[in-house]
């Protein structure tokens, strides 16, 4: 994933900047941008997809305090945590289907 801030978007206390995400779009986009909005330090976080011919995407967040890189970093590393999390729930889920399955086609052969 390649991520620069956006050209011209030079705020003197790095509360507020605007993120270009290259080849995402609004998945990622609404995932990351629902994940942040929950923390307390945001006063507005949001996305945009300037053009449906452009892979890129726009990410902007606004603190009221901490840098707006640090709460990027942290909502990535939140939002990687919460697909690892659901993965690990659906294979488990799954697993436990087949072998429901796999005991009841032995209970009915039987």
């Amino acid at each position: 994933m390649r991520i620069t801030e956006l050209a011209g978007d030079n705020q003197p206390d790095d509360t507020s900047k605007t993120f270009v995400f290259y080849d995402e779009g609004h998945t990622l986009g609404n995932a990351l941008r629902f994940v942040i909005t929950k923390y307390p330090e945001v006063n507005f976080c949001g996305y945009t997809v300037p053009h449906p011919a452009e892979q890129k995407m726009h990410f902007r967040i606004q603190t009221n305090g901490l840098r707006a890189v640090d709460i990027l970093q942290r909502g990535l590393e939140d939002l990687e945590k919460l697909c690892e999390h659901t993965l690990k729930v659906f294979d488990e889920a799954v697993s436990d289907y087949k072998n429901q399955s796999s005991m009841e086609e032995t209970e009915v052969s039987s």
